[in-house]
C-alpha cells in the first residue's frame, strides 16, 4: 500500500509483494490472458510472456482492465489484432475507457493497441481451448469467474449463486477471492473464502486478491489442509 508502514508493506518476503491479481493459462497450445490490469508490462517481461492468443475479462474495474494499452506489443509479435472476451457490462466498459482505441479518428502514429470484442453469454472456445464463464457477485455487480476443465478462477468475489455451484464441481484447482478477515462489502473475507472452497471441495485451493492485512507466511500458517495463498510468480501444473 502506497504510504504504510505495517509489517506486510515492508515485508522482506517476496511472496509479500503483490502486484494487481491476474493470470495466464498455457493449455492445450493456447495461451490466454485472464484480466490485463495497469501492471501488465511488467508481469509480461518478468515471466516471459511472449504470446498471447486471447484476453478474458472478470470485470471492467480499473484494476483489471488499465494495461489493454501494452496489447500493442502483442499486436506487433503476432500481427493481428487482439481477441477481448467479456459479458456485455465490461466490454461496453472497456469500449469506454479505450475509447480512443476504437475510434476511426484517432491518429495511429502514436500507437493503438488492436482489440476485437466479442460479448459472451455462456462457454466458448479460443482455438481448442473451452473456457466456461461462471457467473459470481462482485458486490451488487455481477462479473465473471471462469472454469477451464479441472481448474476455476474466481477473483474479486463476494458471493456465488447457487446456480454457479454447479459448475465448479469435480475441481482439482480452485483460485478464490480472500481480500482479509474483516468484512467487506464487495470481497470475500477469508472465512468466507474458506467456507465457500470447502464447499467447492477442490482438491487445492489458492485464495488471491488478499490486502495487506493478510501477511502471507502467518496467514497461510493458520489455513485449513489444502488451502494456502498464491502469491505473484506462482506456477500450477495440472
Amino acid at each position: 500500500m502506497i504510504g504504510c508502514d505495517c509489517a506486510t508493506c515492508q515485508s522482506d518476503d517476496p511472496r509479500d509483494r503483490r502486484l494487481r491479481p491476474s493470470i495466464f493459462i498455457e493449455a492445450d497450445g493456447t495461451a490466454l490472458l485472464v484480466d490485463c490490469g495497469p501492471d501488465l508490462r511488467i508481469q509480461a517481461l518478468t515471466h516471459r510472456i511472449r504470446r498471447v492468443d486471447a484476453i478474458f475479462f472478470t470485470h471492467g474495474h480499473a484494476d483489471h482492465i488499465l494495461g489493454l494499452d501494452d496489447v500493442r506489443r502483442f499486436n506487433a509479435l503476432q500481427q493481428r489484432a487482439m481477441p477481448c472476451f467479456g459479458d456485455e457490462r465490461t466490454i461496453a466498459d472497456v469500449r469506454q475507457t479505450f475509447a480512443y482505441a476504437f475510434e476511426p479518428r484517432t491518429q495511429a502514429g502514436g500507437g493503438l493497441p488492436r482489440i476485437a470484442t466479442f460479448t459472451i453469454a455462456g462457454a466458448f472456445c479460443v482455438e481448442r481451448l473451452e473456457i466456461v464463464p461462471v457467473p459470481i457477485l462482485h458486490g451488487r455487480r455481477p462479473i465473471l469467474g471462469l472454469r477451464v476443465g479441472q481448474f476455476a478462477y474466481l477473483t474479486d468475489c463476494s458471493g456465488i449463486p447457487e446456480a454457479s455451484f454447479a459448475l465448479l464441481e469435480g475441481l482439482e484447482v480452485l483460485v478464490i477471492d480472500a481480500l482479509r478477515d474483516r468484512p467487506h462489502p464487495t470481497h470475500f473475507t477469508l472465512a468466507d473464502a474458506i467456507a465457500a472452497s470447502q464447499r467447492i471441495g477442490a482438491r487445492r485451493t489458492w485464495f488471491t486478491h488478499m490486502c495487506h492485512d493478510l501477511p502471507h507466511a502467518a496467514t497461510s500458517a493458520r489455513l485449513p489442509a489444502g488451502m494456502a495463498l498464491a502469491y505473484d510468480g506462482l506456477v500450477v501444473d495440472l
